[in-house]
């Protein structure tokens, strides 16, 4: 699975390798980016835009907004009812430079940092979703117009990143791994003219794994000593 990952670029850097551009807020360097955060993603809907959403897929008929999907699973994402509306129609590319997994020893679990040894930026394969809470009237509201809490609170947009089988690398370390795209299949992949030909495992080739402090077990900790070698 893919459960946290980095994107320590600057963000000049991050904008110019996936042409788009930040419209409302800036970025900052992220050491430790988890489930329920609201993270930058490039959407089919806004591609020369990147958007926040919340990690953890919330299907549109979804009876609530809770259970968020972390993940994805390639081999039937076209499949599965959570995702298959998301597939279709709406992708997204998920912006990192690295993801952390978790191996257990003799001493615990130790974390693992996953990367290119060359520090590049990559985009990992993700899909995403609009959920709109009901709109429904109670009590004196019912004759008055007012609406639900929920119903103010507007629409919830939620991502999740696809995984698939583990390279040589990742397979020592875990036994998924998160799609990550080449750069050529990055666009084709958000207009839908590719499809799972292009969710397979990443070359292990000029990627790099090694451990890092367990103080990234805990995802309210966001520092640059996350990333550091141990």
């Amino acid at each position: 699975m893919c459960g946290r990952y980095t994107l320590v670029v600057e963000q000049a850097d991050l904008e110019s390798r996936f042409d788009a551009r930040f419209r409302e807020s800036e970025f900052a360097p992220r050491y430790n980016m988890a489930p329920g955060q609201e993270l930058p993603v490039i959407t089919n809907e806004e591609s020369e835009t990147f958007q926040r959403l919340e990690w953890g897929l919330v299907p549109s008929w979804a009876d609530d907004d809770s259970g968020g999907l972390i993940n994805a699973r390639a081999e039937s994402v076209d499949e599965k009812p959570s995702f298959e509306a998301a597939y279709e129609r709406r992708r997204c590319l998920v912006p990192g430079d690295g993801f952390y997994e978790w191996v257990e020893t003799d001493e615990g679990k130790q974390p693992y940092r996953v990367g290119f040894e060359d520090d590049r930026v990559f985009g990992m394969a993700g899909l995403w979703e609009r959920w709109e809470p009901e709109t429904t009237q109670t009590g004196l509201d019912a004759f008055g117009g007012g609406v639900d809490d929920d119903a103010e609170s507007g629409p919830l947009e939620t991502f999740t990143i696809i995984t698939t089988e583990p390279n040589d690398l990742v397979s020592e370390l875990h036994h998924r791994m998160a799609v990550i795209l080449e750069p050529d299949a990055e666009r084709r992949w958000l207009s839908g003219d590719a499809g799972r030909e292009v969710l397979e495992p990443h070359s292990a080739d000029g990627m790099e794994a090694y451990p890092v402090s367990t103080a990234v077990n805990d995802p309210g900790t966001d520092e640059p000593s996350l990333v550091e070698p141990l």
